[in-house]
This record gives C-alpha cells, structure tokens and sequence, in this order.
C-alpha cells in the first residue's frame, strides 16, 4: 500500500521512491548523486492530486530538452537532472488506497517511505529520519515497520492504534486521490491565512491556534527581503544584503544561499507552513507567494 516510481539510474540500477523522498546531494536524500552539477535538495517525489510528481526544490530538470519545476511521472519518461545525470521512470505503482497516519492532535495524512514522528505541542511527522523523533515508520519492501523509542520494532498494522508517551495513533487506508497534498492545502486541511511581520533580523509567521513560527538569522532576513520588496528578486540580489559585511566570491556565496534556503524552507516544512511559500522561478530569481488571506506587516 504504498504509491512508488522505480528510476532507472545511469548506473544501471534501479532505485524506487515514494511521497516525500528526495533526490539530491545531501546525505539524507533517498536518491543520493554525489556530483556538484546536483543540487543538496535537487527534486522531491509527491503525492499531488493522486498523480506522483516530481516537485524542483534547488534545481530545475529537464524533460526532452526543456526545464521543468514539476512533472507527472509516467513509465518511460526520461527526466535530465543535469547535463551528465539522467533517470528514467521504469515502473510506476498507484494503489487505489494508501496508509496514512492520524491520532491525538494529528490529522490524517499520508506515510512516505520512512518518516518521523515528533511529538511537542502537536505532534507531526517528518518526512525523513530524525535521529531525536519519538517514533520511526518506514517501507521495508513488503510490509510498514513501527519503531516507538525505547520499544522493540514491529510491524505497523491497519487499524491497531498504538502509543507514543501517552499519545495514540493510529495506522489506517486512505484513498489515494485524498492522499494528494493541493499546493492550498496542509496536510489534513487548508490552512489558516498567515500574517508575515518582517522585521529584518527576525520574522514572525502567525496562524490562528497555531503556535507561531519565529525566524531569525539568515532564515529572517531572505524572508523579510522577499516580503517587503513583493515582487520576484534575484537570489544575488538579496544575497547581498544578507551578507553585505562578507567578501566572497560568487560560488562561495551561492553555496550560503543554497543551504540557508534549504533551512528555510526545512523550517517552514517543520512548522507545518507550505514550503511553496518561497518560490523560485527557474531563471534565478525568487518571489513570496501568498495564498488568499495572507498579509504581509513591513516592520523592517
């Protein structure tokens, strides 16, 4: 019950993904390419609307011959994440239903290859291994494993609650076109309108009921450029401000932006904001985008 592409790699290997897998650089990439040409967070596999897609994050790829930010994977589609680096989609599975996860102050959505559950004022899952979780779900190959901290590992049964600290959850099917996260939608419903006040070296993002997200550092500062400029920037352009004091050259300062961005964005994610909320555009610039109801506050 799990919704997966198969690529067939340049290796001649065959490496299989479902929702919240990525492909990049990083060493916690579910599709790991050790090469400078990919970026840290490359792509990202997603359940979108009951298609499987691949979602750009750092780095546009290109479908016979034309950049791309996002495609509905198909067998036989042929995907150029660079010049050199090639996959194909060889196989692809969509099960009319897929497990997913819900409990006390969770709501239900869907289970990647392996994920985190962390517990805090709310609980929430993390689509990647978290070494300090409270719990650990995963694919191994034939069946779902649970692993709650400091208990011996099991198999994750539909329908058989279980607890983590005092909390229960609980496994159960969903079907697939629910499982499809909408780009308005959190997963387990729409979101509440964010209020945004940039203040430079801090952001704060608030919602109603939800405790509010509080950014600092580099994190603030990209967010609070793109806010109070309102229109798509280039990335050198807010590169510059944010490190005014520092000379680098430009690899050095695209290799910072890069990695603040994909903190930001982890941050965002965390918090359960849609990390669409940042958006590049593919030619090197980035805007904010705001959902209906989002407001903007210049404290800067």
């Amino acid at each position: 019950m799990r919704a997966s592409a198969t690529f067939g790699l340049p290796s001649g290997d065959e490496r299989s993904l479902g929702h919240g897998d990525l492909i990049g650089r990083l060493s916690a990439a579910a599709l790991r390419f050790d090469d400078p040409a990919i970026s840290e967070a490359h792509a990202l596999v997603s359940l979108r609307g009951g298609d499987l897609k691949l979602l750009a994050l750092r780095g546009l790829f290109a479908i016979d011959g034309r950049p791309r930010q996002d495609a509905v994977l198909r067998p036989g589609l042929r995907i150029s994440l660079s010049r050199e680096i090639a996959i194909t989609v060889v196989d692809l599975v969509l099960p009319d239903t897929v497990l997913g996860l819900q409990g006390d102050d969770l709501p239900l959505q869907p289970l990647g290859g392996a994920v985190s559950l962390v517990l805090g004022v709310r609980p929430s899952l993390r689509t990647r291994y978290q070494h300090d979780a409270d719990a650990w779900l995963w694919w191994a190959e034939t069946e779902w494993r649970l692993r709650v901290r400091g208990q011996v590992d099991r198999a994750l049964e539909p329908g058989q609650p279980f607890q983590v600290n005092g909390r229960t959850f609980e496994a159960t099917s969903m079907a697939l076109n629910d499982a499809g996260e909408q780009p308005t939608r959190a997963a387990g419903g729409i979101q509440a309108p964010l209020t945004i006040r940039a203040r430079f070296d801090t952001v704060h993002l608030l919602r109603e009921r939800t405790p509010p997200l509080v950014l600092t550092g580099q994190s603030a500062r990209i967010l609070s450029e793109l806010a109070t400029v309102g229109v798509a920037i280039a990335w050198e352009a807010v590169a510059a401000t944010v490190w005014s004091g520092d000379s680098v050259d430009s690899g050095e300062l695209r290799r910072r932006w890069d990695i603040a961005m994909v903190r930001l964005r982890g941050k965002l994610r965390d918090a359960g904001i849609r990390p669409g909320l940042v958006r590049a555009d593919g030619s090197g610039c980035f805007e904010l985008v705001l959902a209906e109801g989002d407001v903007v506050v210049d404290e800067t």
